[in-house]
């Protein structure tokens, strides 16, 4: 695996400036009013070769190849009044992710976007406001961290959040497998697979959120903007198309270590197209499938449980399952129509490295008879499509990584994923994917 000695110069520089920085908790005022964080992320991953007796426009290229991503993101963030903070977050991305992020329903980085460039480029991926009230309760203490000022609210309150943020920074969170920048990067670990969420080519939206936190219980809602068409860079910005996100979660105490239990249910309302139709259509016109050509106006849900479990002070355990309408295509993540995944975390006390996390996780999805149908004949999805379908199977993942502490802003981990029938292909396959992640942090 290697890149262009150029592009990784920026990186370095910022991996140095990082690492060299002293430690902040001590020094942390118990309120900020206002805060910079930032972070630097390179990763690299190869998979080699691999069996392929045919391959189409949305697949994994057979041929052994190695893609590296690279971002940087400031954190700024400052307190408006009592309880009211703004954050943005500008960031430079470049690189790609494996074939051009195509060819696996569960992609292995999640560190790499739907859209890739040679050159770093600038983005504004978040400009947010959020406003928190305090509803009584035990006073809580916020610590200082990214998008996050330090201080303190009770343990019952109301968080708004309003302006462009990530669907994912709200809902459907996770203690062990949520950041592809510091844990598991497979797309459908990291996050619920059938969660189709409403995000552009790079993850975010235009939207509002609503935490209801009492006692044990929260409650979240949300009501975000879909892309302007399926797998966008663009996206709405009068919600015309738009997608509602509802969340439950319980804070329990089992055995005397902590977890939480979370169901989720989403909404996508636009403009999609059913497989049905677009077979349909295709039979009359000898053409391949093509779910652009007969999008009208519908509705698309889906359903998450996600659950994370404390065993002890250094292991963990999560597990998600996922489901939604498979007669329509996917709105904006990817082609997954049921998912199951769970998996361990655990931290390197046990050896000596407190500050090490080693990770295993496995992810089984499936897509439904109409979604096989269209694959079969020649449809394209938004991640896969191989031009044909000879034999379907459901896409298995395995995952494992180490986290290695470097220092209190800098840390390395080595992954490695092995997939079975890529993108419910069971002709092809299987694939290893191995990857090397740099994260710096201050």
């Amino acid at each position: 695996m290697s890149m262009p000695l150029h592009r990784f110069v920026p990186f370095v520089c910022a991996l140095l400036a990082a690492s060299a920085l002293p430690a902040r908790a001590d020094e942390a005022p118990s309120v900020e009013d206002w805060s910079l964080h930032g972070q630097a992320t390179f990763t690299d991953q190869y998979h080699p070769s691999f069996t392929s007796p045919f391959q189409g426009a949305n697949s994994l290229g057979p041929r052994a190849s190695a893609k590296e991503t690279f971002d940087a993101t400031l954190f700024a963030g400052a307190r408006l009044w009592r309880g009211a903070e703004i954050y943005v977050n500008p960031e430079i991305d470049q690189g790609f992710g494996l074939s051009n992020t195509l060819g696996l329903a569960g992609f292995s980085s999640g560190e790499a976007y739907k859209v890739g460039k040679s050159h770093p480029y600038f983005r504004l991926q978040r400009a947010f406001m959020r406003q928190t009230f305090d509803l009584g309760g035990p006073e809580q203490t916020l610590a200082a961290d990214a998008n996050q000022l330090a201080g303190t609210r009770t343990q019952n309150n109301l968080v708004l959040t309003l302006g462009k943020f990530a669907v994912t920074d709200v809902f459907d969170g996770n203690g062990y497998a949520h950041d592809p920048r510091g844990d598991f990067l497979n797309w459908s670990i990291i996050d619920a697979g059938a969660f189709d969420y409403a995000a552009d080519a790079w993850g975010y939206s235009y939207g509002a959120a609503s935490e209801l936190n009492l006692g044990h219980w929260s409650l979240r809602a949300g009501l975000f903007n879909l892309s302007k068409v399926p797998n966008s860079e663009k996206l709405e910005s009068d919600f015309h198309q738009h997608e509602s996100v509802l969340e439950i979660e319980h804070r329990h105490t089992l055995a005397g270590q902590p977890g939480k239990v979370r169901v989720l249910w989403f909404d996508n309302h636009g403009k999609m197209g059913s497989y049905a139709d677009a077979l349909a259509l295709a039979t009359t016109t000898g053409s391949p499938p093509d779910t652009s050509l007969v999008r009208r106006w519908a509705s698309r849900t889906g359903v998450a449980l996600n659950v994370e479990q404390q065993i002890d002070d250094s292991l963990g355990v999560f597990i998600r399952a996922s489901a939604n309408d498979g007669s329509k295509e996917a709105f904006e993540f990817t082609e997954i129509n049921r998912s199951l995944a769970a998996g361990v975390a655990l931290k390197g006390s046990r050896w000596g490295r407190a500050k090490d996390t080693l990770g295993a996780a496995v992810e089984v999805s499936g897509i439904s008879a109409a979604a096989r149908a269209y694959l079969a004949a020649g449809g394209m999805g938004i991640l896969i499509g191989d031009g044909q379908l000879p034999r379907y199977g459901c896409e298995r993942i395995g995952e494992a990584y180490y986290d290695a502490s470097l220092s209190d802003h800098l840390g390395l981990t080595m992954d490695l994923q092995h997939v079975d029938n890529p993108a419910y292909d069971a002709a092809r396959g299987p694939v290893w994917a191995m990857a090397v992640r740099v994260h710096a942090a201050f």
